[in-house]
């Protein structure tokens, strides 16, 4: 439990700080809370349509697809950090691995995943 100690300290000395930051501008600001300033801000331009729109679809796929592959770092990471005391058997099984991700990107390339416009 002695081990804890330091990052108990730090916990609570950055709870302290932060509820002591927090109090004094509650306690000491200004309120002045006037119809423009409770407005959201909009970059200084005029609002034209509700903000509740519907978000297009193209976005999920994209940012989907993006994690997906981005995901294959996690594996490739650690195997080629150990890549000298795994073997040659370590290396077959990511070449596999590689070959899979392959087929999947060539699907979705010819499928038309990666078009922004259809």
């Amino acid at each position: 439990m002695g081990e804890y100690l330091p990052v108990g300290i730090l916990l609570v000395v950055a709870l302290t700080f932060a509820g002591a930051s927090l109090g004094l501008a509650l306690w000491l600001g200004k309120r002045n809370p006037t119809p423009e300033k409770l407005a959201p801000y909009e970059c200084g331009i005029v609002p034209l349509t509700d903000a509740r729109e519907r978000f297009p679809v193209k976005f999920y796929i994209t940012a989907m697809i993006f994690v997906l592959f981005d995901i294959e770092v996690i594996f490739f990471w650690p195997w080629a950090v150990a890549f000298q005391r795994v073997g040659a058997l370590a290396l077959l099984e990511m070449l596999i691995f590689a070959a899979l991700l392959l087929v999947g990107y060539i699907y979705l390339w010819r499928a038309g995943g990666f078009e922004w416009e259809r």
